[in-house]
């Protein structure tokens, strides 16, 4: 399955102020997020972010910055099964490969990647840029999104397959974020 730019979104789960401090290896999680919003903005990919009731769990933490990079927000009660909003945006998009960080594994990904590939949306876990609050708690949500048909990768493999080759203006400016 080949990653292509311009048939790819970049779905940002659940990355809030209450839910990260409890999370496993969330300096890395946040380190690997920012680079896909890089990612997405270099390569012109549209950003979907989720906020599970932040009444009371809050906001996307602020380091990822919505507004430089044009995410579009959707806030959510459910952990999986996208709303309304999310799939008449995704319809909108044409597109029909997504690719999914954030948090927890095991719970809002798992649960809102195994719906979309239920949709028939291809779908890439960047498993660098997910957590939960414990490591087999991640471990069996990276298992559960095998077993339902996702693709399960890591950013620098998924970045190179959307770059495709080197020398690109792209190129340049993205691989300075991973090494």
């Amino acid at each position: 399955m080949i990653l292509q730019a311009n048939n790819t979104i970049f779905l940002c789960i659940d990355m809030q102020e209450k839910l990260l401090p409890s999370i496993n290896n969330s300096e890395e999680v946040i380190k690997y997020n920012k680079i896909w919003f890089e990612i997405a903005t270099v390569l012109d990919i549209p950003i979907m972010v989720t906020e599970q009731y932040p009444n009371g769990l809050g906001h996307t933490i602020q380091s990822l910055d919505l507004q430089k990079f044009e995410a579009s927000v959707f806030e959510k009660m459910t952990f999986g099964n996208p709303t309304l909003e999310m799939k008449n945006f995704l319809e909108k998009s044409n597109r029909n490969q997504v690719i999914i960080s954030g948090v927890e594994t095991h719970i809002c990904v798992f649960q809102m990647a195994r719906d979309l590939v239920n949709l028939g949306y291809k779908v890439y876990i960047a498993k660098d840029a997910v957590g939960s609050r414990t490591k087999e708690n991640y471990e069996n949500g990276l298992y559960l999104l095998d077993k339902s048909g996702c693709i399960i990768t890591n950013t620098e493999s998924a970045l190179f397959d959307l770059l495709k080759i080197a020398g690109t203006p792209e190129f340049k400016v993205l691989s300075k974020l991973i090494k």
